[in-house]
């Protein structure tokens, strides 16, 4: 389980796929304080830490992953935010965060707003996960309050801090990435589908 308050933003130094699977090398602050088998949530994807070498480790992801999330569209030298599993006890500080990306969704507006910004995403409702007004949503792993909610878009307000402590400072319009819808929205959603109510 995560919180969505980033910790660190980490930079990609090597990418290697085997098979159905891509190896993901990231230079971090925090690598010289994991352990293999460790979970970190890597732009809000939950990965296992498989190899550590000084201040850079090594994250598999499977096909699954791959297919429902950003993490084949990286590059070297990319930056990806990171957060360590939460601590039983700790304060949850951003909301409850589970490191399952739900689809991805793509950037479509970035507007200041007397220094914060607004940036608008666009998401493929189909896949019947939704938003709503002043509700959790993770975006690459950040925990953020949903303004603006539409069927199939949504924007969040990015403060200063936000902005410069995570990877939102390199997106622009076209740019991809992780959702995570709220996990309580998410059962709701799933009981109303099942007609749970009605029996």
């Amino acid at each position: 389980m995560f919180t969505g308050i980033i910790e660190d933003v980490g930079v990609i130094t090597s990418l290697n796929k085997e098979l159905n699977n891509l190896h993901i090398s990231i230079k971090s602050s925090i690598s010289s304080e994991l352990k293999i088998d460790q979970s970190v949530a890597h732009n809000g994807v939950c990965l296992t830490v498989v190899e550590i070498n000084d201040d850079e480790y090594t994250v598999t992801a499977i096909k699954e992953t791959l297919d429902k999330t950003n993490l084949e569209t990286l590059r070297v030298s990319d930056m990806v935010n990171l957060e360590r599993a939460m601590k039983l006890g700790d304060r949850l500080d951003g909301h409850i965060v589970q490191g399952h990306v739900d689809q991805t969704a793509i950037c479509t507006k970035i507007e200041e707003d007397n220094g914060s910004w607004v940036f608008t995403f666009n998401y493929d409702s189909k896949l019947n996960n939704l938003t709503i007004e002043k509700g959790s949503i993770t975006i690459n792993g950040t925990s953020l309050t949903v303004v603006n909610s539409k069927k199939d878009s949504f924007s969040v307000a990015i403060i200063p801090y936000t902005y410069e402590h995570t990877n939102f400072k390199t997106f622009m319009v076209g740019t991809e990435v992780n959702l995570e819808f709220d996990v309580l929205g998410k059962y709701v959603t799933k009981l109303l589908e099942s007609n749970f109510f009605n029996k």
